[in-house]
C-alpha cells in the first residue's frame, strides 16, 4: 500500500570515512527512493552530509569546533550535497528541492504552514524530492533543532508522515547485553532502553541512538511509526516496505493528554 515516509539519511552513511561524499552510495539510495515513487509512495527526505562534504573541500581533518567555521562548512558543502542528489534523481526523471530549515522555521505558525503547504504541492506532483536540511548556515544555538534525527520527526509531524525511517550505520537498536542483538520491536522507551542508547563518537555526524530515540517519541506523538536501520545494507528501503529487513521499529502509543474537567 503506498504511504508517505520521511527518510532520515545521516552522515554516516552518505561520507567515506575521509569525510568525502560517497557517491556510490548516494546513487544506491536515490535508486531505491525513485523505485517506491514510481510504485506510488511518497517521500520525503531529511538529509545530512553538508559539513562533512565541506569538511573535505577544505582540507580539515575535524569537525570544526568554533561556530563560524561549522557554519563555513555547510555553506562550501551543501551545494556539493544537492548536486550529487540532482545528478542522481535526474537518471529516474526526479529532481530535489531543497530545504533549510532552522527551529525557528518548524517554531514559527506562518513559516510552518508555509513549509507544509510547498512540501504538498511538491508531493502532488510526483516528479520532486522534498530534500531537507538544518540550515546550519545561520542556526546558532537559539535556532538550532539540535539534529536531523529531531529535524526529521518534527518534518514527519508537519507533512502527516505514516512512517519516519532514520536510515544510520548500525542495524537499529543493539542490546549489547545480549551479543549486541538488534532489538526488533519497542513499545515502551524506559530508562533502561535510555541506557542502550549512546552518543556518537563519529567525527563527522552529530547525535547517535540516543536522538534517535527522541525522534521516535516525537514521532509518536503525531501517531507516527519510526524505523531505525542501516542504510549501507543493500535494498534497505525496499525490504521495508515490504515489511522486511534488519531494523528497530518504535510502535510507541500515543501519549494520552490530560484531561481538565472544570467543575
Amino acid at each position: 500500500m503506498a504511504t508517505r515516509w520521511v527518510v532520515k539519511c545521516g552522515t554516516g552513511i552518505l561520507t567515506r570515512p575521509n569525510g568525502q561524499l560517497d557517491s556510490a552510495q548516494i546513487t544506491r539510495l536515490s535508486s531505491q527512493i525513485a523505485t517506491l515513487v514510481r510504485r506510488g509512495h511518497q517521500i520525503v527526505l531529511v538529509t545530512s552530509g553538508a559539513v562533512g562534504a565541506g569538511m573535505r573541500t577544505m582540507a580539515l581533518g575535524r569537525r570544526p569546533s568554533r561556530v563560524s567555521e561549522l557554519q563555513a562548512c555547510a555553506t562550501v558543502g551543501q551545494p556539493q550535497l544537492m548536486l550529487e542528489y540532482y545528478r542522481r534523481f535526474k537518471r529516474h526523471g526526479l529532481q530535489p528541492a531543497q530545504f533549510l530549515l532552522t527551529y525557528w522555521d518548524i517554531d514559527s505558525r506562518t513559516c510552518y504552514r508555509n513549509a507544509q503547504a510547498t512540501i504538498e504541492h511538491l508531493l502532488s506532483l510526483r516528479s520532486y524530492i522534498p530534500v531537507i536540511n538544518e540550515n546550519d548556515a545561520i542556526a546558532g544555538d537559539e535556532l538550532r533543532v539540535g539534529d536531523n534525527d529531531r529535524l526529521s520527526a518534527h518534518v514527519a509531524v508537519m507533512v502527516r508522515a505514516s512512517r519516519l525511517i532514520i536510515l544510520s550505520n548500525v542495524d537499529g537498536l543493539l542490546d549489547m547485553s545480549d551479543g549486541g542483538r538488534v532489538i526488533p520491536v519497542v513499545r515502551r522507551i524506559d530508562d533502561r532502553l535510555r541506557a542502550l542508547a549512546s552518543g556518537t563518537q563519529s567525527q563527522l555526524s552529530v547525535g547517535g541512538m540516543a536522538t534517535k530515540l527522541l525522534a521516535a517519541e516525537i514521532a509518536a506523538e503525531a501517531g507516527i511509526e519510526t524505523w531505525v536501520a542501516n542504510g549501507r545494507r543493500p535494498r534497505i528501503l525496499l525490504d521495508l516496505a515490504r515489511g522486511k529487513g534488519p531494523g528497530t521499529r518504535f510502535t510507541l502509543r500515543k501519549p494520552r493528554r490530560k484531561t481538565t474537567h472544570v467543575r
